[in-house]
């Protein structure tokens, strides 16, 4: 993965999370344990300090960043989808923030809770827990249920299988020419035949 020092501070990767190698890590970024972080995601520590704790993901074209002396935190269990924005805010255990969403500086998005899709949190914004946020202006649109949290749960569990999985078989290759007969079909614990996919009913 690119990964620079700047200052003499140089980025902290746990062994067992995962970096895609097109990710950039830059300065003060720790990721944690069990960590996924996607392809083309930007975490540039070179003012605030930034904070994946175990068991995070942060997916693919990311940005992550903050103002000098802030800290951006995702939180234990923290789930960021794709091409989401955070600038120096707080993602507090086990919460999501949906693809292309923006949470901007001192927000804070409370344990459990989900903000929608290209919602816009604005700076300084504190939102409760286990609720769902949505909207340009974010606001708190209803609790959410518990079947939503287990759904959010199940999520992030498929992201730090991943990033097993990644460490166990992610090589670089040449694609091939043509595709071969009886190709696998991938699920979240790894390859499966097309052959078992018709027999189970899911091709």
């Amino acid at each position: 993965m690119p990964s620079y020092a700047i200052d003499g501070v140089s980025p902290v990767v746990h062994p067992s999370a995962h970096v895609h190698p097109t990710a950039v890590l830059i300065g003060d970024v720790i990721v944690g344990a069990d960590c996924y972080v996607g392809p083309c995601a930007s975490l540039r520590g070179d003012f605030g300090r930034i904070r994946l704790m175990a068991g995070a993901n942060v997916q693919d074209t990311c940005v992550i960043h903050g103002f000098p002396d802030s800290e951006t935190v995702v939180e234990t269990n923290g789930h960021i989808g794709h091409g989401a924005v955070l600038h120096g805010c707080v993602v507090r255990h086990d919460a999501l923030v949906g693809m292309n969403a923006v949470v901007m500086d001192e927000a804070e998005v409370g344990a459990y809770s989900i903000v929608a899709a290209c919602a816009f949190v604005r700076a300084g914004l504190k939102l409760p827990e286990r609720s769902l946020i949505a909207g340009l202006p974010a606001k708190v649109m209803r609790p959410l249920t518990e079947d939503e949290i287990r759904w959010k749960r199940e999520g992030t569990g498929t992201y730090q299988a991943l990033a097993r999985r990644c460490h166990a078989s992610l090589v670089e290759v040449q694609p091939l020419s043509e595709e071969e007969p009886d190709r696998p079909r991938l699920q979240a614990g790894g390859p499966r035949t097309l052959v078992a996919a018709k027999r189970d009913g899911e091709a």
